[in-house]
């Protein structure tokens, strides 16, 4: 494999810690590791950019594993080169794996050029995910409430959706105000 990248590094992330491995040197010849275990914490992450920005790393690669590489992202985007890679591209050959190895593996397959990068938008089309999908989860569970109240009336003998055509309207919330109130 040829080397393509002079530094870069390797994060393998969980949910505690990121085993960061760094390789750097000339690109013809074997690369120099430096291998360092940081905390997911922001003060934890900010140290790894730090430790990175020492080691002047202009490229980074981390596997795309649930929810945690987001903070991780978020801390270094603004300073790196970050490939978001896809666990199954980079699947190690099975057998003794330790995170320092995973990380290691990631640092070697992108100084050779050998990771494509998911697709990650930029930070307010993220923020703009993130609120559309909670809105649609708040909907979701109205609708869910709606409809167990709609239940409860139903096996009360309440017929409410006999005569309005939405029991949650103006006037049917009046009338479900009025008989929890006790009116008949």
């Amino acid at each position: 494999m040829e080397a393509m990248i002079e530094r870069c590094a390797g994060l393998d992330v969980h949910q505690e810690t990121v085993v960061a491995c760094v390789l750097f040197g000339p690109l013809d010849k074997k690369p120099n590791t430096s291998i360092e275990t940081f905390s997911t914490t922001t003060t934890g992450l900010l140290a790894l950019s730090d430790w990175l920005t020492t080691l002047q790393v202009s490229d980074v690669v981390m596997e795309s594993t649930g929810v945690y590489w987001k903070p991780i992202w978020n801390i270094l985007e603004d300073s790196f080169h970050l490939v978001l890679a896809n666990a199954r591209h980079v699947k190690n050959v099975p057998g003794r794996k330790t995170d320092v190895k995973d990380a290691e593996w990631l640092a070697k397959l992108l100084r050779c050029g050998l990771i494509e990068s998911n697709f990650v938008p930029p930070e307010d089309i993220r923020d703009l995910r993130d609120l559309t999908r909670y809105r649609k989860k708040l909907i979701h569970h109205r609708t869910s409430e709606q409809n167990r109240i709609h239940k409860i009336l139903q096996d009360a003998n309440i017929k409410l959706t006999s005569v309005l055509s939405d029991i949650f309207g103006v006037s049917g919330r009046r009338i479900l105000e009025a008989i929890l109130n006790g009116e008949k």
